[in-house]
């Protein structure tokens, strides 16, 4: 009788000088050893996972690993094509790499120049994060990224592959309704987890490569958490309760837990009640998920890495939301979180970076339009006005920060403290990264003149790695940041009350349509920032790039 077999990782997720940490999926409760160091597996509806952690590692060393189950090597196979999963351990004077992208549809890759046109995979086109595989398999583990950003959209359960609904009409359980094109459970979730991920080039490529990640909608559900009427409209759905429980559990074992450091897993009350459970722990995290959805401040999903002298602070803008009331503004972000999120970028930090899944700077006749969207929402014409206009802000998607008028003060507030050295040591630069959009670009921030001096403020967002936009909703794009648009726009935010930005922002590059992905390479106070695309290899080539501080 075989042993536990592995079902999907092993994935690097947190490594910084001396540890690590490898979270796995297996077919059996068993006992899993990397690199000498065990632990147990914890159930989830008959699925089992374990995050292990790898310590005693030496600053700057590249060690290869593979993973054991009850004593005995599964991983890595000795026939596999790609070089063994390695640990590439951070040392604090050196160069830092970081990779970043959102929005990725999982569909088998092929080769678009190899389809017949029209086909599914033409239309998506070539894999960014399958690209980098492939350029990345063959070089040196000392050049391999320290980290790879997954700034939302990693699953789509709203818009599943094939396969996916071929299992789905042949399961037996009761889906309360949900449409047969979309995710209705935990259980479905974890098929579109491997899916997404248990690809040779995939696996290899988060086996090496340490990841973090955040939510954005089509992990759940487009449009998630908009506004107060689109809650109510799916909290009336009979499937919906299962789709959402679903999907923040899922979140939770799948992406959320091995974002953490190992010093926030030994705080986590949730880690520990799981590890500590004898049995399935799926009614915990339905618990727990039931409550996050109902009310954010019950936990954060937010989270903090630190590398290199850089600060990196990932931002719920999802989850964390204050939908507004009778007696409050809409926020991205709710107070309390707000609060968490000022705390950690204060400090003395060689860089800092802020990542959210949604971009706080869009084009400014788009920004005019979502912010004037807000307040026509909230009755500023009537309510007729009202009730039309929140039907038009879901179809356009128009949810980014201009549409939460107040985080967008506040953002711009915390932008303008950091930079100018009001919460610690001015770094030598403030980038916001993000995704979402399915095209990339740079923006530079400027505040109003007078005060000390600041640190160069950008905004970098990077999406897709797969799922471009077609031609016209480009061109649309395009047209909404000519000056024209931005002036129709503006006397529309006038008329409805919205007051002028309290910061400028320009394009510094793009727009890009590809899929792609962006590079933030650093030295010291030095950095650059780098896009790429992918093409037919598949391989990677060069957009542009933007000095951060030379």
């Amino acid at each position: 009788m075989p042993g536990p077999q592995l079902v999907l990782g092993p994935l690097l997720r947190h490594v910084d000088a001396d540890s690590a940490t490898v979270w796995v999926e297996t077919d059996v409760p068993c006992e899993v050893e990397i690199l000498g160091h065990v632990g147990r597996t914890f159930e989830v509806a008959h699925h089992h996972f374990a995050l292990i952690r790898v310590e005693g590692l030496e600053h700057g060393s590249v060690t290869r690993y593979g993973v054991s189950l009850d004593g005995e090597l599964v991983w890595p196979h000795a026939d596999d094509p790609y070089p063994a999963p390695a640990i590439c351990t951070v040392d604090p004077g050196e160069e830092l790499r970081v990779a970043w992208g959102s929005c990725r549809v999982s569909r088998p890759h092929k080769d678009p120049f190899d389809q017949p046109p029209g086909t599914d995979d033409e239309a998506f086109g070539i894999d960014a994060i399958h690209a980098l595989a492939e350029s990345l398999r063959d070089g040196p583990a000392e050049e391999l990224p320290h980290l790879l950003m997954w700034l939302g959209d990693q699953v789509y359960a709203d818009d599943i592959p094939p396969v996916i609904r071929e299992r789905i009409e042949h399961r037996d359980d009761d889906r309360r309704g949900a449409p047969e094109d979309q995710i209705a459970d935990f259980e479905e979730y974890t098929w579109l987890y491997h899916d997404a991920w248990g690809s040779p080039p995939i696996r290899w490529l988060l086996s090496t490569v340490p990841s973090a990640m955040v939510f954005d909608d089509h992990d759940v559900h487009d449009d998630w958490n908009t506004s107060r009427a689109w809650r109510a409209e799916f909290a009336d759905k009979p499937w919906w309760h299962e789709r959402v429980v679903g999907a923040l559990a899922s979140y939770w074992v799948y992406q959320h837990l091995g974002n953490l450091s190992p010093e926030a897993i030994d705080e986590d009350d949730l880690h520990a009640r799981v590890v500590a459970h004898d049995g399935d722990v799926l009614p915990l995290l339905r618990e727990v998920a039931t409550a996050a959805d109902e009310d954010p401040s019950t936990f954060r999903w937010s989270y903090v890495r630190d590398l290199c002298g850089t600060r990196i602070v990932v931002v719920d803008s999802r989850a964390a939301r204050d939908l507004g009331g009778e007696d409050r503004d809409r926020r991205m972000v709710d107070r309390e979180e707000w609060a968490w999120v000022r705390e950690q970028c204060a400090g003395d930090h060689d860089h800092l970076f802020l990542a959210t899944s949604v971009p706080v700077f869009v084009g400014h006749g788009i920004h005019w339009i979502e912010a004037a969207s807000e307040a026509l929402a909230a009755g500023a014409w009537g309510p007729w006005v009202g009730r039309k206009v929140e039907q038009a802000r879901r179809a356009a998607d128009l949810e980014h920060w201009s549409a939460f008028g107040r985080s967008f003060g506040e953002m711009t507030e915390l932008l303008d403290d950091v930079a100018s050295g009001r919460l610690g040591t001015a770094p030598a630069s403030v980038v916001l990264l993000s995704g979402d959009v399915h095209h990339a670009y740079v923006d530079r921030v400027g505040f109003p003149a007078g005060g000390p001096p600041r640190s160069p403020v950008l905004q970098a967002v990077c999406s897709p790695y797969r799922n471009p936009l077609p031609p016209g909703q480009r061109r649309l794009i395009k047209t909404l940041h000519t000056r024209a648009a931005w002036g129709a726009a503006r006397l529309l935010g006038r008329a409805a009350g919205v007051p002028d930005p309290p910061v400028g922002w320009r394009r510094e590059r793009g727009p890009w349509f590809d899929n792609q992905l962006a590079w933030l390479e650093l030295d010291g106070r030095r950095g650059t920032l780098r896009f790429q695309r992918a093409v037919p290899g598949p391989a990677l080539e060069d957009l542009g790039e933007l000095v951060l501080r030379g």
